[in-house]
Protein backbone atom coordinates (compact mmCIF):
# COMPACT_ATOMS: atom_id res chain seq x y z
CA UNK A 1 0.00 0.00 0.00
CA UNK A 2 1.45 3.51 -0.79
CA UNK A 3 2.22 5.66 2.08
CA UNK A 4 2.69 9.20 0.49
CA UNK A 5 0.24 11.49 -0.82
CA UNK A 6 1.92 11.22 -4.46
CA UNK A 7 1.78 7.41 -4.58
CA UNK A 8 -2.07 7.34 -3.13
CA UNK A 9 -2.97 10.21 -5.71
CA UNK A 10 -1.14 8.48 -8.52
CA UNK A 11 -3.36 5.40 -7.47
CA UNK A 12 -6.49 7.03 -8.25
CA UNK A 13 -5.03 8.32 -11.68
CA UNK A 14 -4.53 5.21 -12.57
CA UNK A 15 -7.85 3.47 -11.69
CA UNK A 16 -9.27 6.31 -13.56
CA UNK A 17 -7.44 6.32 -16.76
CA UNK A 18 -8.16 2.59 -16.05
CA UNK A 19 -11.76 2.15 -16.46
CA UNK A 20 -11.40 5.19 -19.25
CA UNK A 21 -9.43 3.84 -21.70
CA UNK A 22 -11.12 -0.01 -20.67
CA UNK A 23 -14.51 1.80 -22.21
CA UNK A 24 -12.51 3.65 -24.65
CA UNK A 25 -11.63 0.09 -25.85
CA UNK A 26 -15.31 -1.29 -25.31
CA UNK A 27 -16.19 0.65 -27.69
CA UNK A 28 -14.43 0.10 -30.54
CA UNK A 29 -14.98 -4.05 -29.99
CA UNK A 30 -18.30 -3.15 -30.49
CA UNK A 31 -17.77 -1.01 -33.09
CA UNK A 32 -15.71 -3.81 -34.77
CA UNK A 33 -18.29 -6.45 -33.88
CA UNK A 34 -21.19 -4.58 -36.16
CA UNK A 35 -18.92 -4.18 -38.94
CA UNK A 36 -18.39 -7.88 -38.81
CA UNK A 37 -21.76 -8.71 -38.80
CA UNK A 38 -22.38 -6.80 -41.62
CA UNK A 39 -19.94 -7.90 -43.94
CA UNK A 40 -20.93 -11.44 -43.25
CA UNK A 41 -24.57 -10.35 -43.64
CA UNK A 42 -23.10 -9.32 -46.95
CA UNK A 43 -24.38 -5.80 -47.13
CA UNK A 44 -21.66 -3.52 -48.98
CA UNK A 45 -23.10 -0.32 -48.35
CA UNK A 46 -23.67 -1.31 -44.75
CA UNK A 47 -20.51 -2.64 -44.18
CA UNK A 48 -18.96 0.54 -45.61
CA UNK A 49 -21.35 2.74 -43.23
CA UNK A 50 -19.99 0.49 -39.99
CA UNK A 51 -15.81 0.77 -41.70
CA UNK A 52 -16.29 4.29 -41.09
CA UNK A 53 -17.60 4.30 -37.99
CA UNK A 54 -14.86 1.58 -37.03
CA UNK A 55 -12.05 3.74 -38.07
CA UNK A 56 -13.56 6.96 -37.13
CA UNK A 57 -13.55 5.22 -33.47
CA UNK A 58 -10.28 4.04 -34.07
CA UNK A 59 -8.43 7.08 -34.63
CA UNK A 60 -10.10 8.96 -31.88
CA UNK A 61 -8.94 6.27 -29.46
CA UNK A 62 -5.48 6.37 -30.77
CA UNK A 63 -5.17 10.17 -30.54
CA UNK A 64 -6.18 9.92 -26.64
CA UNK A 65 -2.76 7.37 -26.72
CA UNK A 66 -5.29 4.38 -25.87
CA UNK A 67 -3.85 2.09 -28.09
CA UNK A 68 -0.82 2.73 -30.41
CA UNK A 69 -1.36 4.64 -33.82
CA UNK A 70 0.33 2.15 -35.56
CA UNK A 71 -1.73 -0.42 -34.39
CA UNK A 72 -4.48 1.53 -35.01
CA UNK A 73 -3.45 1.98 -38.30
CA UNK A 74 -2.97 -1.67 -38.07
CA UNK A 75 -6.49 -2.84 -37.53
CA UNK A 76 -7.84 -0.66 -39.94
CA UNK A 77 -6.04 -1.82 -42.72
CA UNK A 78 -6.89 -5.66 -42.40
CA UNK A 79 -10.89 -4.09 -41.83
CA UNK A 80 -10.57 -2.17 -44.97
CA UNK A 81 -9.23 -5.01 -46.78
CA UNK A 82 -11.81 -7.67 -45.50
CA UNK A 83 -14.57 -5.53 -47.18
CA UNK A 84 -12.35 -4.99 -50.35
CA UNK A 85 -11.99 -8.86 -50.58
CA UNK A 86 -16.27 -8.76 -50.14
CA UNK A 87 -16.26 -6.47 -53.23
CA UNK A 88 -13.89 -7.96 -55.36
CA UNK A 89 -16.53 -11.53 -54.95
CA UNK A 90 -19.19 -8.98 -55.82
CA UNK A 91 -20.55 -8.50 -52.15
CA UNK A 92 -20.22 -12.48 -51.01
CA UNK A 93 -18.74 -12.88 -47.70
CA UNK A 94 -15.17 -13.78 -48.28
CA UNK A 95 -13.89 -16.67 -45.98
CA UNK A 96 -11.40 -15.93 -43.68
CA UNK A 97 -8.10 -17.78 -41.90
CA UNK A 98 -7.68 -16.11 -38.71
CA UNK A 99 -8.93 -12.86 -39.31
CA UNK A 100 -6.93 -11.83 -42.35
CA UNK A 101 -8.82 -12.52 -45.76
CA UNK A 102 -8.59 -14.85 -48.62
CA UNK A 103 -6.52 -13.31 -51.33
CA UNK A 104 -4.57 -11.29 -49.11
CA UNK A 105 -0.78 -10.78 -48.17
CA UNK A 106 0.65 -14.49 -47.55
CA UNK A 107 3.46 -15.54 -45.77
CA UNK A 108 5.89 -18.64 -46.70
CA UNK A 109 8.53 -20.10 -45.08
CA UNK A 110 11.86 -18.33 -45.31
CA UNK A 111 14.04 -19.22 -48.24
CA UNK A 112 17.39 -20.48 -46.30
CA UNK A 113 20.36 -17.90 -45.65
CA UNK A 114 24.08 -17.99 -45.40
CA UNK A 115 24.13 -18.93 -41.64
CA UNK A 116 21.38 -21.39 -41.45
CA UNK A 117 21.24 -24.95 -40.57
CA UNK A 118 19.21 -25.81 -43.55
CA UNK A 119 21.94 -24.14 -45.86
CA UNK A 120 24.63 -26.38 -44.01
CA UNK A 121 23.14 -29.50 -44.22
Amino acid sequence: MAHSLSAKKRIRQSIKRRARNRARKDLVKTEVKSFLSALSGGDVNKAREALNGVVSRLDKVAAKHTIHKNAASRKRSRLQRRLNAMVATGGKPVATHHGKAAGGKTTGKATPGKGSKAAKA
